[in-house]
């Protein structure tokens, strides 16, 4: 029986040297659960919902797959120098139970799980989930920082206006966002846009919005350094949140996603891009779009728990 942590104590994963990594909690990483620690700074919540998708469903399984990609991380990332799991204490929240039926309610359950969480601990990063998760977590996140700068990874803009009428999806939640002032102007950036669009409008509409793109073409004129340089100067020196669809990677790296493109990011570009966000005030975060019933020998759920851990790795560092 495990027994909660002392208040100055830091517990970590279940040590990897007495318990084989096939084995031990289902917990991501397989870290405590929130119930088992008496203090949080960090918290991983599941939102398995996935009930505004517009193509291949299935991201509602997300969080168990990334949970069980995530068996074999260890406690320190030599790409950061870092003890992400030591340094403060990460836990698992568990998941937030969402309406499946009824997408507005969704949103609702997801913005009041993240609130409470956020009442008690520093950030939290969530596992979708579609990407209309985005939106009840910028809206908790806006009630406890106010208006966040916004740098997100996707194929996609996820800014168009509706989907056969419905408002609320997982395309819609960044304009959603700007209409509910949820982010600060002229702070968002996405990266890795890529595949075709419905019109030219539809970019001119997102420059409207106050967003910057950097496509995933740009990746073959400069490298991830220069981009980091590019979301710096436009993130600058405020709280921002992180998005990353998984489907920014290109599906050679990423297969099981609801709606893939041709043409993505390497996982090492995404991982480069991730550890290049320190030194910014990455405040909390998602990932999303991980529907395992297309993966392959969990190629897109170890995908995602490294971009958890990088992820982790930055938010574990002092918010400046």
């Amino acid at each position: 029986m495990t027994m909660p942590s002392d208040a100055g104590e830091v517990r970590g994963p279940a040590d990897g040297l007495a318990i084989p990594r096939f084995a031990g909690p289902p917990t991501f990483a397989r870290l405590p659960r929130l119930d088992e620690v008496t203090r949080c700074d960090l918290a991983i919540v599941g939102v398995p919902f996935d009930s505004g998708t517009t193509y291949r469903p299935g991201a509602r399984f997300g969080p168990a797959a990334i949970r069980q990609g995530s068996k074999l991380l260890r406690p320190y990332n030599p790409a950061q120098d870092t003890t992400p799991f030591h340094s403060v204490q990460v836990a698992d929240a568990g998941d937030i139970a969402c309406n499946p039926f009824h997408i507005q309610e969704a949103i609702g359950q997801i913005d009041a799980g993240v609130q409470a969480l956020l009442g008690s601990v520093r950030g939290v990063l969530a596992l979708g989930g579609d990407h209309t998760i985005a939106l009840p977590m910028l809206r908790a996140v806006h009630h406890r920082f106010g208006p966040v700068a916004l740098v997100h990874f996707d194929a996609h803009l996820d800014t168009w206006d509706t989907y056969f009428g419905a408002p609320y999806t997982h395309g819609t939640p960044f304009r959603r966002a700007v209409e509910e002032r949820l982010l600060l102007e002229d702070r968002g950036v996405h990266v890795g846009v890529r595949g075709p669009l419905y019109a030219a409008t539809d970019l001119t509409d997102d420059r409207a919005l106050g967003f910057e793109i950097v496509r995933a073409t740009d990746f073959d004129q400069v490298g991830p350094a220069v981009i980091l340089e590019r979301i710096h100067r436009r993130v600058g020196d405020v709280p921002m949140y992180v998005s990353v669809d998984i489907d920014v990677l290109d599906p050679a790296h990423a297969p099981a996603t609801g709606t893939p493109e041709a043409g993505g990011l390497t996982s090492r570009e995404l991982l480069a891009l991730l550890r290049g966000l320190r030194g910014l005030r990455v405040v909390s975060a998602d990932i999303v779009e991980v529907a395992p019933a297309y993966d392959h020998a969990e190629i897109t759920a170890i995908a995602a728990a490294h971009v958890a851990y990088e992820l982790l790795s930055v938010l574990a560092l002092p918010n400046l």
